[in-house]
């Protein structure tokens, strides 16, 4: 084997480790986030859930402007430089968010986070320099499927520690960011060679500049619109999870912990081996497809559930929404030359921030609404209901989108 061939499969290695490690410190603070803001601030299960919607808007308007300026630099400078700086702000993010006297505290460790999110773009982008286009669905894979572990480590680690006292997982979230800074600056090289890399355009380097640039490729512009929807109703599952297992099951934080656990297992099953199979069998058009469905198929199920028991089959039904993201990446990735990923990449995170501004609001407002003692309807699941709905929405675009392509050309994306 080419030296080259096995210093990109180290590459890749690293990479997947980094975006392991990352996500298991946010997994970490899921379960005990709603005891932290109802300690803080002194209020019901119902109003900490409307909080934890301001805190997930602040830290989403803040990546809004911060991600296409992040990726632009990375297609400037290289990619390296710019993930160990958003590691080493993750860390102090989280450092603030378990020393927080008061809720401010927490909104100012969000915002420092909003202001250097970056991490899983640059992954892709890091992937997209080192990978051929046919391989990169399967590669991308492999980074869900990191996330997916950190989210079987996270929430168990993180409802575990959160026995002996809320803040104790943030801690061990900050350990782990800093230990992520540490092995990215010793271990982790540059990907984007020198040839390959654009001059800084401010007037590229913001959301609608870098929007404006991917409005070029109208497939992929098309692709980012489905994404967009896509992401706006997957941010119920993290919007509202815990506040509605604890509502409707009265689960405590190791439950929690457990299921999103089990369903971080499944998510590494469709990431690491299903996709593997997927995407050469069926194109990336097909599996995206399939995806879709199922994450419709699992928002119904989650809404409809009347015993905690029967959230479990839900979750690994869903987990083959997995599909989605790589799917589209791949046909997005294959429109755009080499010197612009990153700014793709900043784009796509600037739409995700705009989810992360619009979701998080809109299913914690819904989840609250329809769960508050004296509503006029009890429904907790709403959220999840309009988290299908959405997702219906983002296949019908997704469809007349890539059918433009036709079909053989979508396939082989």
């Amino acid at each position: 084997m080419p030296a080259s061939m096995q210093n990109r499969q180290h590459a890749v290695a690293f990479i997947v480790i980094l975006v392991l490690i990352e996500s298991i410190g946010f997994g970490i603070i899921l379960p005990v986030m709603p005891q932290l803001i109802m300690g803080l601030g002194d209020v019901s299960l119902s109003s900490a859930s409307a909080i934890g919607g301001y805190l997930m808007f602040t830290y989403a308007a803040v990546q809004f402007f911060a991600a296409p300026i992040l990726g632009a630099m990375g297609d400037r400078f290289g990619r390296r430089p710019i993930l160990l700086y958003t590691l080493l702000a993750l860390s102090l993010d989280y450092l603030l968010m378990a020393l927080a006297p008061t809720l401010f505290w927490l909104f100012v460790a969000r915002f420092i986070a909003g202001a250097a999110s970056s991490t899983y773009s640059l992954a892709y982008a890091y992937i997209t320099d080192i990978t051929e286009a046919e391989k990169r669905a399967q590669r991308f894979g492999m980074v869900g499927a990191a996330f997916g572990g950190g989210f079987i480590l996270g929430p168990v680690i993180g409802g575990l520690l959160g026995e002996f006292g809320e803040r104790i997982p943030f801690y061990a979230a900050a350990a782990l960011a800093m230990a992520n800074f540490i092995y990215g600056y010793f271990v982790l090289g540059e990907s984007l060679g020198k040839r390959n890399r654009r001059r800084f355009d401010m007037k590229r380097a913001n959301p609608v500049g870098a929007l404006k640039q991917v409005a070029k490729y109208p497939v992929a512009l098309g692709v980012a619109i489905a994404y967009f929807l896509y992401m706006l109703g997957h941010f119920s599952l993290p919007a509202t999870w815990t506040y509605y297992t604890m509502e409707k099951f009265s689960w405590s934080e190791s439950q929690i912990g457990l299921s999103l656990g089990f369903a971080g297992v499944f998510m590494i099953l469709v990431q690491a081996f299903l996709i593997r199979w997927a995407i050469p069998a069926m194109g990336a058009f097909r599996t995206g497809l399939v995806g879709m469905t199922a994450m419709i198929v699992g928002f119904c199920g989650y809404a409809f559930a009347a015993t905690g028991w029967q959230l479990y089959p839900w979750l690994a039904i869903a987990s083959i929404s997995g599909f989605v993201t790589p799917a589209m990446q791949a046909v997005m990735t294959s429109q755009i030359p080499a010197n612009a990923q990153g700014e793709l990449q900043g784009a796509l995170s600037s739409l995700s921030s705009i989810t992360a501004i619009l979701g998080p609001l809109l299913m914690t407002q819904l989840f609250a609404w329809y769960s508050a003692p004296d509503a006029a309807f009890y429904f907790p699941g709403m959220s999840f209901i309009a988290a299908a709905a959405l997702t219906a929405l983002c296949l019908l675009v997704f469809v007349f989108t890539v059918k433009g392509l036709g079909t053989a050309q979508a396939e082989a994306a």
